[in-house]
């Protein structure tokens, strides 16, 4: 058995696509291989206990990429509009999903059978969205084993501690309820620091989610949207700032001291849109990719130090995620019916 490096896009009309080669070039499966061709792929992520598999939230619900057979299967759930999706690091087969309406969701049998969770006044602010709520990202803690994270867009910070089965807000301190993301590191001393990224800026809390202290950045922008720890060192994160959804232009930030102080990288050509998505993995800290919100995307094999833009542009990038998979000499990597590239 070989290994070799697989990315994965999802996009917002555009199904999601698949890369063998560091996302030089991108595939993108056809009409036949289970998923709708203009579905809005919102959330990927894969585990590494189940190498074959990977999962994908999407405007018609939950779906699982099957290897072996080159196809999607769409999962059974009362899930329509999934925004994000995570798996245990300990149990694969524990599942954590939000959705739009905003709600949460939690299967621990592997997709099979799902229970809507409690989470108290999720939907209050949709009138402030002037539409529905969303959740826009669903993190299991690392230092933490017990806890869960989530954070709706527009509804705030809501924190688990019983692996999903009932939430409670976290806002106080927040200035504003547009949360886009969370992180959580160890700190220099050992002490546990979360982050956490709004339309007004980024937020950090050192007391558990119990109250959050705006952070203000050396931008002209405060808006921000990912957040992601290097996964080498918590001293090292990326955090995405721009001018807007979907802006027009933007900053990849890095901070080399957890979270103190950022600067901004140096990225090739000028950005058409806020940066969206920071992918990294631990199989090799040093390869980070990052995706705009209007579909460029970009390549670092050194850790965030230099960048590469790479060639394939695509519409509008709702999700970037990237894995090591094995595959046999003897089977193509990309055994796949394909659609060719647009």
């Amino acid at each position: 058995m070989a290994t070799h490096i697989e990315a994965y896009v999802g996009t917002a009309g555009h199904s999601a696509w698949f890369s063998d080669d560091l996302g030089e070039t991108w595939v993108h499966p056809n009409s036949q291989s289970g998923m709708y061709l203009e579905a809005r792929v919102w959330a990927i992520c894969t585990h590494p206990q189940q190498p074959k598999w990977l999962y994908a939230g999407t405007d018609m619900g939950l779906f699982g990429w099957d290897e072996d057979s080159t196809r999607w299967q769409h999962i059974e759930s009362p899930m329509k509009d999934v925004w994000t999706v995570a798996q245990s690091p300990e149990n694969p087969d524990m599942l954590i999903a939000g959705t739009r309406p905003a709600g949460f969701f939690q299967s621990l049998d592997a997709g099979k059978t799902w229970k809507e969770t409690t989470a108290p006044d999720v939907q209050a602010f949709s009138n402030i969205n002037m539409g529905p709520t969303r959740v826009t990202q669903m993190l299991f803690d690392p230092i933490d084993l017990g806890t869960l994270w989530a954070t709706v867009e527009i509804g705030g910070v809501y924190q688990s501690q019983d692996l999903g089965k009932t939430w409670c807000a976290k806002t106080l301190g927040l200035v504003s309820a547009d949360v886009h993301g969370v992180a959580v590191i160890r700190g220099p001393k050992g002490e546990k620091i979360v982050f956490a990224t709004t339309n007004c800026g980024l937020h950090k809390s050192t007391d558990n989610g119990d109250s959050w202290a705006f952070q203000p950045l050396d931008s002209q922008w405060q808006y921000t949207r990912a957040i992601v720890p290097r996964l080498d060192s918590d001293a090292v994160l990326f955090l995405t700032n721009g001018n807007g959804p979907p802006g027009n232009t933007g900053k990849l930030l890095r901070s080399m001291n957890y979270g103190e102080t950022w600067h901004a990288l140096a990225l090739p050509g000028a950005l058409n849109s806020t940066p969206w998505c920071v992918s990294t993995h631990a199989h090799d800290p040093m390869l980070v990719f990052m995706a705009t919100n209007l579909g460029q995307l970009y390549r670092s094999t050194d850790g965030g130090d230099s960048w590469k833009r790479l060639p394939h542009e695509f519409g509008e990038v709702r999700t970037l995620h990237w894995r090591p998979v094995e595959y046999s000499p003897a089977r193509p990597k990309h055994s796949i019916t394909m659609r060719p590239p647009m």
